[in-house]
């Protein structure tokens, strides 16, 4: 957990974009993908790049992966340390293996049912790990047109963070995807598109939220990304909205030239604000 542990001054503040891969890829498929990413990406300072395959994966990639290059994200985890309940791995399971572990994804809430209080346990688990934790948080469509977007990601918000304190919520990433604004897959459809605008104005609620709920310091530290349909062409205009620390990279994650491309283009972005 040295990344997010270390103190730095804004000028060492890290860019973090995350490849979700969602259920997509064998483990072949997977190991070659990273052997040709690998050969195309070449360390920069200042820049996490987190791959998170899917779970059966994991073991495979971690002993293939240079870590200088790359850090590894669970998916999805159970957050009970261990015991009856078959089919699930503990986030314990994968310490050494996983550096991050998604919690809260939409796809988790509103396909698979977890509940606020899912997210809350799985941060804390998380934690109590040695695992950093990006807590993820949107509002969808209808709660958008119905004014709730505050409100949604303040429940969201205050159930994720619920078992976390003061001296650990450093070591906790959000990441704002707006269900609205996320496609199905690479090249899918979304229902509308999140404008660097509209994305400037939710990072502010977030950030005030966490201010209210610990401090201006802390609001101000916390890293928070975006995930919305996020790729080549659109990454800059996202990054350069204030506040903005990194992407959540579905669909464009799948392939390594577009991939490839966001990474370059966010190191190009960094470049620029030095």
């Amino acid at each position: 957990m040295l990344n997010l542990m270390q103190k730095g001054s804004m000028e060492e503040r890290k860019t973090y974009i995350v490849a979700n891969w969602k259920m997509n890829f064998t483990m072949e498929e997977s190991n070659l993908f990273l052997h040709k990413l690998a050969q195309k990406i070449a360390p920069a300072k200042g820049l996490e790049i987190i791959l998170a395959p899917s779970i059966f994966t994991l073991q495979s990639l971690s002993l293939q992966v240079d870590y200088k290059q790359f850090r590894l994200a669970a998916q999805n985890f159970y957050y009970k340390d261990f015991g009856a309940y078959t089919g699930e791995v503990a986030i314990a399971q994968l310490r050494g293996i996983a550096e991050y572990g998604l919690v809260g994804h939409s796809e988790r809430r509103h396909i698979f049912g977890e509940t606020v209080e899912d997210t809350g346990h799985k941060t804390a688990a998380a934690i109590r790990s040695k695992v950093t934790p990006i807590l993820c948080i949107g509002e969808t469509m209808e709660e958008r047109a119905n004014g709730e977007t505050n409100d949604v990601i303040y429940d969201q918000l205050v159930g994720g963070l619920s078992g976390v304190t003061s001296s650990h919520i450093r070591h906790v990433l959000i990441a704002y995807e707006p269900v609205w604004a996320i496609s199905t897959g690479g090249g899918g459809t979304v229902s509308a598109v999140c404008s660097p605008d509209d994305l400037l104005d939710t990072i502010k609620v977030i950030r005030s939220h966490i201010k209210h709920l610990y401090g201006a310091k802390v609001s101000k530290d916390i890293r928070v990304l975006f995930g919305g349909s996020v790729n080549a062409e659109n990454i800059k205009s996202y990054l350069q909205v204030d506040g903005v620390d990194g992407a959540l990279v579905g669909g464009a994650s799948l392939n390594v030239e577009s991939f490839s491309n966001i990474i370059r283009k966010t190191k190009e972005i960094r470049q620029e604000k030095k």
